[in-house]
């Protein structure tokens, strides 16, 4: 999300020997190997069978068209296996004792045995995931610095990196109004000191990306609303944020998340046309990009993959929180996904647009209350890397043999062929002169769409 991008790293980014050295002596997933590429005939529940790390496709590996990333959030915070309508754990670990700065560290150890185990190359977290908020600010930023810089070790002994980090400012009741839109200015202030510590652990740590996503900007009635100082104030903040990043040296690609509702009844960053506008409209556009999750884009009434294709279409698609929700209920279920024709379609924009560095596919998911097994931590992140993997292959098929291309270069022929379409399309045309086109043009020809050819292409590769 911004012009300052930082600088791709090699394909292969641990080697396995390094992945697979565990620093500590206790063994938080026993009987649980490092899960290994079978194939699709395998029958075996913890083996992938469509994602191969280092399998080269169209040019590069698949680890590195698909930088998966497993999410802090919804995996290690000590929350797990709640719903709307109970906070009630039912995902009891046994590293989630208390809520002291022993455990935050503990689960730091936890967390990365599981990315090795895995096979991923990266992690995302909030700050208030990975460190307790105490009593105050100068506590709370203690404890990050001191959590952080065991995170810092273990990349260090791993290989694994940090995709992004990003700051909680929604969960705290100072931001029931919200922070950057917020109309008291002291949570505002305070947004703004969460801001400029994260940048800073994110850039001690490396991270590829920082993401905002304005959890509670927006309003639940416009009768209390100042809607436009609220916006303004907003773009101040992030211009702010990119003043400190540049400030820092930090090379970070910034990225907005956009999201229709939930907490708020309307969230000022509705959707990715909705964000590119808002972007523009502040002069931020070339600071920033978009982090598209797909169960927001069903929320805002769109297909599944609308926003990444809006997103990529004007070059803004930054990453992907890859996840995926029930239509037919009415709030973020943050599920993994599993639809492998809606996985070939978000990967084919992938691979149109040439990857999705620095950014990945973080899965924003969590396990369904009703799923209680530490395995299970395991068995759904592999499916969700199957699935898309399954895109992947799939959607560099279809790129490949060229069908659908040439379905659309057909299409699409006379405002390649045509001089004077050729001069509207460069913005130098006039009105006057196109309608003396039409007056000696003859009625277009009738040309199929050819939808549903289309639509049953897209099966094949499945």
């Amino acid at each position: 999300s911004r012009s300052d991008r930082c600088t791709e790293l090699p394909a292969k980014m641990a080697p396995d020997a390094k992945r697979a050295k565990t620093a500590d002596a206790e063994e938080h997933f026993p009987g649980i190997s490092k899960i290994k590429y079978e194939g699709p005939d395998s029958t075996n529940r913890l083996a992938f069978k469509y994602y191969n790390a280092d399998e080269v496709v169209m040019g590069k590996p698949m680890r590195e068209w698909c930088r998966f990333a497993v999410c802090w959030w919804h995996t290690f915070n000590g929350q797990m296996g709640t719903d709307p309508f109970s906070t009630m754990r039912t995902h009891k670990r046994p590293w989630d004792k208390d809520d002291s700065l022993q455990t935050y560290l503990d689960r730091v150890d936890v967390a990365f045995e599981f990315f090795q185990k895995l096979g991923v190359d990266f992690y995302c977290f909030h700050d208030v995931d990975v460190a307790p908020q105490g009593t105050s600010l100068e506590e709370f930023q203690k404890n990050l610095d001191i959590v952080s810089d065991k995170m810092l070790k273990k990349q260090q002994e791993t290989g694994i990196r940090l995709l992004w980090g990003t700051q909680n400012l929604f969960s705290h009741t100072r931001y029931k109004d919200g922070a950057a839109t917020a109309p008291d200015f002291e949570a505002f202030a305070y947004g703004c000191a969460q801001t400029r510590k994260m940048l800073e652990v994110g850039k001690k740590l490396g991270g590829a990306c920082h993401i905002f996503w304005g959890g509670r900007e927006g309003f639940v009635t416009p009768l209390n609303t100042r809607v436009r100082e609220e916006l303004d104030h907003m773009a101040a903040f992030l211009k702010m944020a990119v003043d400190y990043k540049k400030q820092i040296g930090y090379g970070a690609q910034f990225c907005l998340e956009p999201k229709p509702r939930e907490p708020t009844a309307h969230q000022y960053d509705y959707d990715a046309q909705t964000v590119i506008g808002f972007l523009k409209t502040y002069d931020l556009d070339k600071d920033f990009k978009l982090n598209i999750e797909p169960n927001h884009t069903t929320l805002a009434g769109h297909e599944y993959e609308h926003d990444l294709r809006m997103a990529s279409a004007f070059g803004m698609l930054g990453s992907i929180d890859c996840n995926a929700g029930q239509p037919y209920l009415g709030w973020d279920t943050d599920e993994f996904p599993s639809d492998p024709r809606r996985a070939l379609l978000s990967m084919l924009i992938v691979v149109q647009q040439g990857g999705i560095a620095p950014g990945g596919n973080n899965f924003d998911c969590k396990l369904r209350r009703e799923s209680t097994d530490l395995e299970d931590m395991f068995l759904a992140h592999i499916g969700g890397m199957d699935c898309l993997a399954r895109g992947l292959r799939g959607a560099c098929r279809l790129v490949q043999e060229g069908l659908m291309q040439k379905v659309l270069d057909e299409r699409y022929a006379s405002w390649e062929t045509n001089p004077l379409a050729k001069k509207v399309a460069s913005g130098q045309a006039t009105l006057a002169e196109v309608e003396e086109y039409a007056k000696r043009a003859k009625e277009p020809i009738m040309r199929s769409g050819k939808q549903e050819f289309l639509e049953q292409l897209v099966n094949r590769y499945i």
